[in-house]
């Protein structure tokens, strides 16, 4: 180590047992005997000659873990040369490895010396952006011992310093952060000299190379163990170095332009710089619609290099006026050559190599330039050839260009339709848009009139080179309002891309014809007054209409039955319709033995005739004809004009036969899981008395799942009049019978009942009556009280197997634990106790004691 400096010498102990935490004791020795130095737990350890150096903090320990420190020397002298040994008393439970080491300490004379160039002190360099400059230090060692030097340039930045470049003691270079380019573009050399100089040269110097250098050498030895080691460093600061900023202005010579279309426009990019000696300059023209745009955004125009290479353009060109003046031409401006332009200035210099370095580059503020346009000068007539009188009636308008000037071939015309619907009140009316034009003359719909084109109805054209045409082949009530017509001009630029230039609006015509309401009336007559069930009911239907143009009608017949018609309970019900084209259809006619029982027919235009064959007591209800007008429409389609409701015909039956009752009877309503539950319908008759040939019943059973009828009932099992049982698909395992034991009585049973089958039940009769003609009558449907079957759980069955079982299981596991306790105190877990024997011996007697 080099006197004068601070030496740190590094003590650790590994494999060792005890506390974590080792203590250390450091000792030295010039020839053979050991002084004390210092130890880390005793403070009585220091020998007398080093207390004093040890208190003022010359020498110390640094504990860096548990298991090492560090004995620091500072302002190491020639006396502190000889061998230190580090020792740490022992912790093991058995001695083991070594419990001491020793370093030798050599101390050598300092020899390095470092200056600047010529011994001189630093220097200041004021220099030009882009310039070149070396810089020179001496650095040489006197050492009697084998060293090496290590030297790096360094350059201050505010207040730190940062490496440039090194020479490294191993003879290696090393660039510092940030200067890794350069130096391997050359722009950066450290060179060594004679004299042991060290230079150092900057080419294409930037404002970053501003700032203090200085050269720190520092001094490397080979240890013991063949690695390098630093003994003392030392540095010199060399010059300070100040970077001068070429200064360009770049400016257009002209503020704001304002050109006509199809002119020239002429700017000019005048350069000015404080840079003298070799250098060349580059132009590019920008281009953009905002001034706020950043250059990537901009538009290239044209660009001139460093070497006076112009990039090629047909309309564009730039020439060098002089060598501070660019000229930018553009000929035939367009509209869409409005904008912001600006020009791009850089300069360039040459290098030590050939190549050509950017020291500067600046951008000129944009110039406004303006381009007006040629405008064609027309005007735009809008006509109705054809209006309609009716609805229906076809619509023709017609718009036309007119008095038009300055309509060269770069010019070309689109026409947009809008419609917009009157009102008698002050309210806001929005325009809506029918249909568009674009350059190519692509029609674009709008929602308006998008199907109806689609369709037919509307047909846009163009008629000739100035008239565009709007045909409505059948106008409706809603197509009523006012109609007006857009003529736009489009420009055609160098691009051979459309512009519009200007729109023109034609005035409006209206399109309104005087409408009436349409009435229909419509009577219902019934042909025979008198008749009783089984006969023909006949009604016919007359129609009357005005305002209607040929008129066709379409008619429906509709009955109100009473409310105790459990088939319909909404009340009315559509039977049978004939539309307009006279096509027959049953609509809501379900009596699937009565098909052909009811006729609709056309007498005349506008009378219709009802029939019902066979009619039955269930038929008894209110008729109406509900017509509804049909008027032609668009493209043979029919249009609805309107409805009309006839006036009611009632079949009425006057008959004294029996009255027919129902109720549902149980004698167990309340049943355990798994029981028989039996349900009576029971029909009671009333009036005149039957035979029972002549009265049959349609019987069906139902059920709703809940206490209060809240829900929809479930068919359960039906039984018709010919005896055929119907039973609804069941998802238990519970089982239906149903069967009638009396004329008068019906029994339904439910086999093994389950939770599920609770709820209120119900039956629902048809009563069917045999008249004196022989022909089977049928009444409305009778709806019983329901019962409510609740379905209970036998507890004692429910837990009778699994009671058995478990006392069965425990009593079994019991003798088993029994057994196996027995066996294993017999046979596996006995064990033979030695008792103490004793003596046996008799007492003795007083006398013999």
């Amino acid at each position: 180590r080099v006197m004068g400096t601070e030496v740190v010498i590094p003590c650790n102990v590994s494999d060792y047992d005890g506390p974590s935490e080792q203590n250390f004791d450091w000792e030295f020795s010039r020839e053979t005997d050991f002084v004390r130095i210092v130890s880390t737990w005793d403070s009585t350890f220091t020998s007398e000659e080093y207390q004093k150096r040890v208190g003022n903090g010359d020498i110390k320990l640094r504990r860096s873990s548990n298991d090492a420190v560090e004995l620091v020397i500072r302002n190491i002298q020639p006396t502190d040369q000889g061998r230190y040994k580090c020792s740490t008393p022992s912790t093991d439970a058995t001695v083991q490895g070594n419990y001491d080491a020793e370093v030798q300490v050599k101390v050598i004379s300092d020899g390095l010396s470092v200056s600047g160039s010529k011994a001189r002190s630093s220097v200041s360099l004021r220099l030009s952006e882009g310039d070149s400059f070396k810089l020179r230090c001496s650095a040489i060692t006197t050492s009697p011992e084998h060293t090496h030097l290590h030297v790096t340039w360094q350059i201050k930045g505010g207040s730190t310093w940062r490496d440039i470049l090194s020479l490294t003691h191993e003879g290696k270079f090393h660039p510092g952060p940030g200067y890794e380019e350069r130096y391997r573009n050359g722009d950066i050399r450290l060179d060594t000299g004679a004299n042991d100089t060290y230079r150092l040269s900057v080419s294409q110097a930037s404002s970053v190379d501003g700032g203090a250098y200085r050269c720190l050498v520092s001094e490397w030895v080979r240890g013991a163990d063949s690695s390098w080691q630093k003994i003392q460093e030392k540095s010199v600061e060399i010059a300070s170095v100040a970077i001068q900023r070429t200064a360009l202005g770049v400016v257009i010579s002209t503020s704001n332009v304002s050109v006509t279309e199809r002119d020239s426009l002429d700017l000019t990019c005048n350069i000015t710089t404080d840079r003298s000696g070799i250098f060349q300059a580059e132009v590019l023209w920008y281009f953009s619609a905002s001034p706020d745009d950043t250059l990537s955004d901009a538009q290239v125009l044209l660009s001139v290099d460093r070497d006076s290479v112009v990039s090629d353009s047909t309309l564009i060109s730039l020439s060098h006026v002089d060598r501070n003046s660019y000229r930018l031409l553009v000929r035939e401006v367009d509209v869409e050559d409005s904008g912001y332009y600006f020009c791009q200035a850089a300069v360039w210099v040459p290098l030590h190599n050939g190549s050509w370095h950017k020291v500067v580059e600046r951008t000129s503020a944009p110039v406004s330039v303006v381009v007006t346009a040629l405008e064609p000068d027309y005007e735009v007539f809008l006509n109705a050839s054809k209006t309609p009188k009716f609805s229906d009636d076809p619509t023709e308008l017609n718009c036309r260009i007119t008095n038009a000037q300055d309509t060269e071939a770069n010019i070309r015309f689109t026409v947009s339709w809008y419609y917009r619907q009157r009102l008698r009140s002050d309210d806001v009316v929005t325009v809506e848009l029918l249909a568009t034009m674009d350059a190519d003359w692509t029609l674009l719909l709008g929602d308006r009139s998008r199907e109806r084109t689609q369709n037919g109805e509307i047909i846009f054209s163009k008629k000739t080179a100035d008239i565009f045409s709007l045909r409505i082949q059948w106008t409706s009530e809603s197509d009523r309002g006012d109609y007006f017509c857009v003529i736009s001009a489009w420009s055609r630029h160098r691009n051979n891309s459309w512009v519009k230039s200007k729109d023109v609006t034609s005035a409006s015509v209206s399109i309104f014809w005087a409408t009436q309401d349409y009435t229909l009336t419509v009577e219902a007559v019934k042909l025979k007054p008198f008749f009783v069930a089984g006969h023909t009911f006949e009604m016919t239907c007359k129609v009357s209409s005005k305002n209607i143009k040929t008129p066709r009608y379409s008619v429906l017949i509709t009955a109100e039955k009473p409310l105790t018609d459990q088939s319909n309970p909404n009340g009315t019900t559509r039977i049978i319709s004939l539309n307009q084209d006279s096509v027959v259809r049953l609509e809501d006619w379900t009596d699937q033995t009565r098909v052909d029982g009811v006729v609709l027919e056309k007498v005349q235009e506008n009378e219709f005739r009802y029939r019902m064959y066979q009619t039955q007591i269930s038929d008894a209800g209110l008729y109406r004809c509900v017509v509804t007008a049909w008027s032609p429409g668009g493209g043979g389609m029919w249009r609805e004009a309107v409805n009309g409701l006839s006036n009611p015909i009632q079949i009425d039956f006057q008959t004294s036969g029996p009255v027919f009752n129902v109720s549902v009877h149980s004698d167990n309503p309340t049943i355990y899981q798994g029981e028989l539950a039996d349900l009576l319908c029971i029909v009671t008759m009333e009036g005149m008395a039957l035979e029972p040939d002549d009265m049959s019943f349609d019987v069906s059973w139902f059920a709703v799942r809940s206490f209060a009828l809240d829900r929809e009932p479930v068919l359960l099992a039906s039984l018709d009049r010919r005896g055929i049982v119907m039973q609804s698909r069941r998802n238990g395992s519970s089982d239906l019978s149903l069967e009638r034991i009396s004329p008068l009585e019906f029994r339904l049973r439910v086999h093994g009942c389950e939770d599920h089958d609770f709820g209120n039940h119900y039956c629902v009769v048809t009563p069917w009556v045999r008249s004196a003609t022989g022909v089977w009558q049928r009444e409305s449907d009778i709806k019983a009280k329901p019962i409510f079957l609740s379905v209970k759980m036998d507890v004692l069955n429910a837990f009778k197997y699994p009671l058995l079982i478990g006392i069965g299981l425990a009593t079994v596991i019991g003798l088993l634990s029994c057994l196996i306790g027995y066996c294993s105190s017999r046979w596996c877990c006995k064990k033979e106790v030695q008792e103490t024997r004793r003596e046996r011996r008799r007492l003795m007697s007083m006398e013999m004691d």
